[in-house]
Order: C-alpha cells, then sequence, then structure tokens
C-alpha cells in the first residue's frame, strides 16, 4: 500500500518538476514594418511651384519675365496707373489730391493659366476697353544649368473689347540671373498695326529693357525701360521704376512711370513726356503657394 501510493505521488510530481524547469517560452521576434516611402507631394514635386526668389513674378512692371507658370495653376493681377501727373502744381496741389489718387486712372485686370510645363496663356484687359491675349513659350530655363533663360511671347490685341483695330505682338524675352541678387533682362519685339492713321510706319519694333534688384530677401526695386528702334514711334519711349514686396503667393509693386502702358501695343505708343510721371501700382497673387 505505501509503495502504490508513493508511485501515485512520483508520478503526479514529475510534470510539474518537469514544467518548472522549463524557461517561459518566449515569443516570437518579429521585425518592425518598415516605415512606408516618403512619397512627395504633387505640388512639391513640381519645380515650378518654387519660389524663385530673383524672379518673384511673372511680369516687371508691364514687361514679362521669364518665370514658368506650373501646369494647371492660375495666377492673377491687378495693374493701376493713375493719370494725374504728380509734377502738375506745387507740392501742396499734389499732396491735396493725395499724389493723383484723387484722379483717373487707367486699371488693368489679368488672369494667367498654365497650359503645359512650361506654357502659359492669360489675357488682360485694361479700363479703355482694350484686351490682351498672350501666349509664352519657355525655351530655355536657368534652373536646369543653361546660361540664361529665354521665353517666346505672341500676342492678339483688339480695342473695344476685342472687336476693332486687331494688334499682334510677336518677341522673346531673355532673363540672366546674376549672383543670387539681380534679374536682368532682354526683350526684342514686333508690335504690327500700332499706327490707328496708316500713314507713315504701320508697325514699331521696340527693346524691351529691365532688371530686378533684391535688396532684402522679399524686398525688391525694379526698373524698365522700353525704347523703339524702327518703325512707327510716337511720344517719348516709356520707362517705369518701383519698389515691391513678396509675402506668399502676393507682390506687391509701387511704381513711377512716365506713361500708363500695360500691353505691348500700348508700350508701343510710348509714355506721355519725359517730364510727366504717374504714380501706380501692380499687385498679383499666384494660386500655388
Amino acid at each position: 500500500m505505501l509503495v502504490r501510493l508513493c508511485l501515485v505521488l512520483l508520478v503526479c510530481l514529475l510534470p510539474a518538476a518537469a514544467s518548472a524547469q522549463d524557461p517561459p517560452p518566449v515569443p516570437p521576434v518579429t521585425a518592425p514594418p518598415a516605415p512606408a516611402e516618403a512619397q512627395p507631394e504633387p505640388e512639391r514635386a513640381d519645380p515650378d511651384v518654387r519660389v524663385d526668389p530673383l524672379q518673384p513674378d511673372f511680369n516687371l512692371a508691364a514687361l514679362p519675365t521669364t518665370l514658368r507658370m506650373p501646369a494647371g495653376k492660375w495666377a492673377f493681377r491687378v495693374t493701376h496707373r493713375f493719370t494725374r501727373d504728380l509734377g502738375q502744381g506745387d507740392f501742396g496741389d499734389a499732396a491735396s489730391n493725395l499724389f493723383g489718387l484723387d484722379g483717373g486712372s487707367q486699371v488693368g485686370l489679368e488672369i494667367r493659366y498654365g497650359l503645359l510645363p512650361g506654357t502659359q496663356l492669360g489675357i488682360h484687359r485694361t479700363s479703355d476697353r482694350s484686351i490682351q491675349l498672350f501666349a509664352q513659350q519657355n525655351v530655355l530655363n536657368e534652373r536646369d544649368g543653361r546660361p540664361f533663360g529665354l521665353d517666346g511671347v505672341a500676342t492678339l490685341e483688339g480695342e473695344d473689347n476685342l472687336s476693332e483695330r486687331f494688334k499682334s505682338a510677336l518677341g522673346l524675352v531673355a532673363s540672366k540671373n546674376l549672383g543670387g541678387v539681380a534679374a536682368l533682362y532682354l526683350e526684342p519685339l514686333v508690335v504690327l498695326n500700332t499706327n490707328p492713321v496708316e500713314v507713315g510706319d504701320v508697325h514699331t519694333m521696340m527693346i524691351g529693357l529691365g532688371g530686378r534688384l533684391r535688396v532684402r530677401p522679399s524686398m525688391y526695386l525694379m526698373a524698365e525701360y522700353t525704347p523703339r528702334v524702327a518703325g512707327y514711334r510716337p511720344f517719348v519711349d516709356q520707362m517705369t521704376f518701383a519698389f515691391e514686396s513678396r509675402a506668399g503667393g502676393h507682390l506687391f509693386q509701387i511704381n513711377v512711370g512716365n506713361g500708363f502702358g500695360t500691353t505691348f501695343s500700348q508700350l508701343a505708343s510710348g509714355g506721355i513726356a519725359n517730364d510727366q510721371w504717374y504714380l501706380g501700382f501692380n499687385l498679383s497673387r499666384k494660386f500655388f503657394r
């Protein structure tokens, strides 16, 4: 009886002792999941979306730049030129009219669209009921390591809301960045049918000259000059000087010039006089920053 009891206890204790000696099971080691590869945002993947510190806008005062418009994106611009001569009367007269702000003005509204990478289209309408349709194609881009930027530009313009006196322009826009502080422009342009009376020269050839100097990270000094070198040349060559400030997708420019022209045909007609200067401003907005 005693032997049987010992055998029973031995049988019961052996599995418990064996389980006490075995180490606890170790959970299988699994590698942490690999992080998903970061995918660039579609807009950030397009280099045309990035801010160009030397070309903050698609225009100087009236002349175009070689800044590329991202495909599928929009931009808007307002041009405003007060028509009271800043030199009219004495300082008190100018101050009483708030330096031309109380007088008349010529206003332009523009919308621009990126049709394809490097291809942009737009429409610009001024308050004298002139409408300019324009297309611009990038050929060379300094961001791609080219020695300079180059665009081709073509326009169709008409008076009375594009219903009469059609004019067109063809030209090139060349740009060169200098040392991260300035951008210079050379723009040979031919404007057809600029003479309203069609007596004598009918067309105008002009050379757009311009530059933008970066004086602070988001502040610029700008100048442009558009001498006519052949053909129809009424009045004086238009020139404009400006101060600009950029904030995100906005650019505000306050300018002083001797004319009101903001289309190629208006530039071909020239400024008013070398001794008459007018206050104005541009306000642009890019809908992709």
